[in-house]
């Protein structure tokens, strides 16, 4: 699972004690609320399904997988099918391509969620063996899922976006440029990350 309130409340405060403007923004705007994902392959196979789809639509395509393969189905279950039963779910060949790999490197034991490098660099490199899962992806992954403290997903557009705002920074940072500004709050950055959402997606700023 994803950090928890209090986690998150601990890192931004640390920050925070040390960084008046953090700290007055937190004021204004309050601590964000957790962010918490199941740990496994579920939840890589759900960010799967929903690339480049809107929410209806990867909920559609998930409930149609569900519907053929069971509420708790495996990676055996969604191997068995072929092309034509998943991709009357709505999954493209792309999707189920990546599906199968996820689903392929799990059954051969090559990939566990409950055992992943301790490392965060060494545990994402082994989520993006998989087809389809790019850093961003495993970061969110890590962060959400395991609740890893100094995960820092600097390619996500609204990351960028609120430490442009927060930083008062005259344009988006690249991604690089956020890697290097995020550095200034580890080990919290996962907490930041969170805030970071949280405050972009504030309708008073």
């Amino acid at each position: 699972m994803g950090l928890t309130a209090r986690q998150i409340k601990s890192g931004l405060d640390t920050l925070a004690s040390s960084d008046p403007k953090l700290a007055a923004e937190l004021e204004r705007v309050g601590y964000p609320e957790p962010r918490m994902r199941e740990r496994g392959y579920m939840t890589l196979l759900r960010t799967i399904v929903g690339q480049q789809v809107s929410v209806a639509a990867a909920s559609s395509m998930w409930n149609k997988l569900e519907a053929e393969l069971g509420a708790n189905f495996t990676c055996i279950d969604l191997l068995s099918r072929d092309f034509d039963t998943l991709r009357a779910c709505g999954l493209s060949r792309q999707k189920q391509g990546y599906a199968r790999s996820l689903c392929e490197l799990v059954d051969a034991g090559e990939i566990d969620f409950h055992s992943l490098p301790t490392d965060d660099e060494a545990a994402i490199e082994e989520l993006t063996r998989i087809k389809g899962i790019g850093r961003w992806s495993a970061e969110i992954y890590l962060l959400f899922a395991e609740g890893r403290a100094d995960i820092w997903p600097a390619g996500d557009l609204a990351v960028q976006e609120g430490v442009k705002r927060l930083l008062e920074l005259n344009e988006r940072p690249t991604e690089k440029a956020a890697r290097e500004i995020g550095g200034r709050w580890s080990p919290h950055r996962g907490a930041m990350a969170i805030f970071t959402w949280h405050y972009y997606a504030n309708p008073a700023l």
